[in-house]
């Protein structure tokens, strides 16, 4: 069931209303069911995976907890029991064929005849993110940080809860599972807050992203027929494409569970306003930043043990967080150059401290943070050729698109027809465009948007929500020419 979708608009309010309505002990069960349902609506069969992931780690996490401490090493059985079993159920469903896809490559080069066949498995939506918020609980137990549940239905609720199930954020068991004992009441504020939250989010990814995703796929698909301008251009319209894509999605999982009464933590934070890489990656999809930074990159030593070994752990971490995302060599090629930027940036702090003096660059001006957030963003976009084409080889012949066949002339010979898109919907993608950047940078800046509308007189509210739900309806499911499509973290 997408967000995006009829069947949601349908379906959260009957939830959210019967929610408030029925006695609060029933509640918690009643969000269960609605939680499952939303995921069944996909595949139902794979409805038994997440409840076995999630009795998995329920059963280990009490396990863990009840022998002594003095006991390690079987505590420590229970835990790596745990994360090889659910892990184990990523790597069946998520990374089969692409082991055997890389045994077929060697063989081939090898002169081989033989060919292992391709598995006919489906990858169950949102298995990455449910197997790592389920096993980021049992470390948590295990590493004492927070105390088991006993109550096996809380835990499946924290573990299922429809509005971040199939894709983040990650949440932490300390935020999310004591907000399952709680009684919320029917607070006509929040759900206010909540609602604009979701509408602003339907707004990036009906009005944003779905609308560039045509020129994107326009270009990327044919690549070989456009100049190196066209493509670069492409692919800055991607890096607006998936932050509106992916960050829409948050907005509406955290407005929809903020409408119930639960607060999820924020994934984004207006990442393109970052001036600097490591800046960034504080400001992008931070549950799983902050999932890889203290299960993996800190028990790895972090930065504690030298500078080899940090450039080491940084390139794992990145590696990982890479594969996490496909099974391809392209996310993992992402992952790795994002990684060598962190290093290189991390690396470089004298040097480019040194040449801002000798240079007289002043640091607190204007034009120094708009350079900075240019520079940024156009690292981070170059990355992004990585994530969006479908083969190494296909960027490396964008590459040398861009450096042999550049014709930067041709940006200001651009025809509607280049871009794919009618006129009016290419000047509303634009305004909206702005208005993103204007709101991020209001929010960087330490301002609340939402409450900044909700100060404002009744004419300016009101016309903020019509003017999101004017242009999401007649730009976005009900606009010209419109496909509808699913969210991209969907596949991963």
């Amino acid at each position: 069931m997408l967000f995006n979708s009829v069947d949601y608009l349908l379906f959260f309010p009957i939830v959210s209303l019967l929610y408030f309505i029925i006695p609060k002990k029933l509640r918690n069960i009643w969000l269960l069911a609605a939680s499952y349902f939303f995921y069944m609506n996909w595949n139902a069969k794979y409805a038994l995976l997440l409840a076995f992931s999630t009795i998995v780690t329920y059963g280990c996490a009490l396990f863990i907890d009840h022998v002594p401490k003095e006991k390690k090493w079987i505590r420590r059985c229970g835990l790596w029991g745990c994360i090889f079993i659910n892990l184990g159920l990523l790597f069946y469903f998520k990374y089969t064929n692409f082991i055997i896809e890389n045994i077929n490559r060697a063989l081939r080069l090898l002169h081989q005849n033989g060919q292992l066949p391709l598995m006919d498995i489906v990858l169950p939506v949102g298995i990455s993110f449910f197997i790592f918020q389920a096993l980021g609980y049992t470390i948590d137990v295990y590493r004492q940080s927070v105390k088991p549940t006993k109550n096996v239905l809380r835990y499946a609720l924290f573990v299922s809860f429809f509005p971040q199930l199939v894709a983040g954020p990650i949440e932490r068991s300390a935020n999310l599972l004591p907000q399952f004992e709680k009684t919320h009441t029917f607070d006509v504020e929040r759900i206010r807050r909540g609602l604009l939250q979701m509408l602003w989010g339907l707004f990036m990814k009906i009005v944003i992203a779905d609308n560039l995703a045509g020129t994107v796929t326009m270009i990327y698909d044919n690549y070989g027929a456009y100049s190196g301008v066209e493509i670069v251009l492409a692919t800055m319209m991607f890096a607006i494409q998936i932050y509106c894509d992916f960050g829409g999605y948050s907005n509406i999982a955290i407005g929809s569970a903020k409408v119930l009464g639960f607060t999820l933590m924020e994934n984004f934070q207006s990442p393109y306003i970052s001036e600097s890489i490591s800046e960034f990656w504080r400001r992008w999809h931070i549950s799983l930043t902050k999932w890889f930074t203290d299960y993996v990159y800190i028990p790895l030593g972090g930065s504690r043990k030298g500078q080899v070994r940090t450039i080491v752990n940084t390139l794992i971490v990145f590696f990982v967080s890479g594969l996490w995302h496909g099974a391809q060599w392209t996310f993992i090629a992402w992952g790795v150059l994002n990684g060598i930027y962190l290093i290189v940036e991390k690396n470089t702090i004298d040097v480019r401290r040194k040449l801002r003096q000798t240079l007289h660059i002043k640091e607190d001006t204007f034009s120094y943070h708009l350079w900075q957030r240019i520079y940024t963003f156009f690292w981070v976009s170059l990355s992004w050729m990585f994530f969006r084409a479908t083969g190494l080889k296909s960027v490396l012949l964008m590459l040398r698109q861009i450096v042999t066949k550049f014709e930067g002339h041709k940006l200001f010979g651009w025809t509607i027809n280049n871009i794919g898109m009618e006129p009016q919907t290419l000047i509303v993608v634009l305004i909206a465009i702005t208005l993103l950047f204007v709101v991020d940078d209001w929010k960087y800046k330490g301002n609340d948007a939402i409450a900044f509308v909700f100060r404002q007189g009744f004419v300016f509210r009101w016309c903020v929500y019509l003017g999101l739900l004017f242009t999401i309806i007649m730009f976005g499911a009900y606009g010209y020419e419109f496909t509808q499509t699913e969210f991209i973290y969907f596949q991963f």
